[in-house]
């Protein structure tokens, strides 16, 4: 186990590994993607109370998810670079910065649409709301403090900062909906006693929302790949590996 820790801390391990789990991710995010925008945009019923307006559920809610938890691993990323100086975990916290900015903003586009024939209205200034537009607004800084700071090592450490500072944002999105009275529904899903979904509604709900941590992966191993190469361009194994192609 600790050997395969030890190559995983290899730049070179991680970038042939990666490419080899690509196309399999791949496979299995599109199968499970067809799959469930099938069933959950034909198959699964109409609800009583909002139509099929609620269809857009099935988008919104596993991209607000994956907002939270690419953040975490984002964060939990740049704890394992700040106090080990793992060069990998470091490009892994930037690599998932882009990714999660377009889950969240994805997240925020599909409520503000579900939420104008629920709501009346695009948008309101309520708890869960404003709590994710600030999630959107530390992955775009993250992203920029990056891309400001010249020296990548530097960068790496600063932004890793801004994102463990950030985590305090997670706990209050995801409990805003208890803590305070808003608009935004209550959970129905995290309800392990007795979830307020229907299982037909259910099972194509959490099968978004597997394609889209497969999705995240596949995307995240191939933008670390680049950030690698970017890197590792003065090493042996890179011009190696450019002489070989």
């Amino acid at each position: 186990m600790w050997r395969f820790f030890h190559q995983m801390g290899s730049p070179r391990y991680f970038y042939h590994l990666a490419g080899r789990l690509v196309p399999w991710l791949g496979v299995a995010c599109l199968v499970f993607l067809l799959y469930g925008l099938y069933d959950g945009l034909v198959l699964a019923p109409t609800d009583y109370q909002q139509g099929d307006s609620y269809r857009i559920m099935f988008i919104h809610v596993p991209a607000a998810w994956m907002s939270l938890f690419i953040y975490m691993v984002m964060a939990g990323a740049g704890a394992i670079g700040l106090i080990w100086h793992m060069k990998l975990a470091e490009i892994i916290a930037v690599s998932c910065a882009p990714i999660g900015a377009s889950f969240t903003f994805l997240a925020l586009v599909t409520g503000s649409i579900w939420g104008k024939p629920m709501w009346g209205t695009w948008w309101v200034w309520d708890a869960r709301l404003t709590s994710e537009l600030i999630l959107l607004f530390l992955y775009l800084g993250v992203m920029a403090l990056h891309n400001a700071v010249e020296d990548k090592r530097t960068a790496a450490r600063a932004t890793s900062i801004l994102a463990i500072v950030g985590v305090v944002n997670i706990p209050i999105i995801h409990y805003s909906v208890e803590w305070w009275n808003t608009l935004h529904q209550g959970p129905t899903v995290t309800k392990f006693d007795a979830p307020s979904i229907d299982i037909d509604m259910l099972i194509p709900l959490l099968v978004m929302a597997v394609a889209f941590k497969l999705f995240f992966v596949m995307v995240l191993l191939m933008r670390a790949r680049c950030e690698v190469l970017q890197r590792e361009r003065n090493t042996q194994w890179v011009r190696e590996l450019v002489e070989a192609s």
